[in-house]
């Protein structure tokens, strides 16, 4: 049972996502774009879970002001070749990723998106490759899509979709989006089975989903 709760902090109302299930304790998780959710004991009263959310207070708090900085940093983006965009984790000046003589901003950004887009295309390939033989399985197809909300998708008859922004991302963060669709071939939900799918290819998922969490509204342009 899924349910939405809003909670007061720092004077800020929060929606938050709770999710009830067969478990012993709570987590919670901040997208990238400052969504909060919390999984929950099934049996968990609305005051207990108040209170847990309360517990994080602090950590909801931080990561807003941080998605907040971020956003901030993006619309203050210069187009031109001093300007500096995110390519596999590290920064580059414009002009080392595309060429840029002679075009007007607008022209700029479509050529940038076109370049992330055919980056993405190239490295998810690759790695689609290298994971579907250790999981021992095979997506339909793949494409790649622009999205506000999500990082990846697989749908029921196998077919894979990639956020171009995942390019902006450190190698190995899209390999933890790579095998997470890879993984619902198996499992179409997240049950405790597709997470020890997950976690026996990649141990440390949890670190990259939280490299999304943190800087995810940061890659954009």
């Amino acid at each position: 049972m899924m349910v939405n709760m809003q909670v007061e902090i720092d004077n800020q109302i929060i929606n938050v996502h709770v999710q009830y299930g067969r478990r012993k304790k709570s987590t919670i998780h901040m997208d990238a774009f400052g969504r909060v959710s919390i999984k929950v004991p099934k049996d968990m009263t609305e005051e207990t879970i108040r209170s847990a959310i309360e517990q994080y207070r602090k950590w909801i708090t931080d990561n807003l002001r941080k998605i907040a900085a971020d956003k901030d940093t993006t619309n203050t983006r210069e187009y031109d070749d001093e300007g500096k965009f995110l390519h596999l984790g590290k920064e580059y000046l414009l002009h080392e990723l595309i060429e840029t003589d002679g075009l007007s901003e607008e022209e700029l950004k479509l050529k940038l998106k076109k370049f992330y887009f055919a980056s993405c295309k190239k490295i998810i390939g690759e790695r689609i490759k290298i994971y579907q033989n250790d999981l021992k399985v095979k997506p339909k197809s793949f494409e790649i899509v622009e999205s506000r909300t999500k990082w990846g998708t697989c749908s029921s008859d196998k077919k894979l979709t990639f956020n171009y922004r995942l390019a902006m991302a450190p190698l190995e963060v899209i390999d933890y989006v790579v095998i997470h669709e890879l993984c619902h071939l198996h499992h179409m939900n997240h049950d405790r089975s597709f997470w020890r799918r997950v976690g026996s290819i990649m141990p440390d998922y949890k670190e990259k989903e939280q490299y999304l969490a943190r800087h995810g509204q940061a890659m954009t342009f």
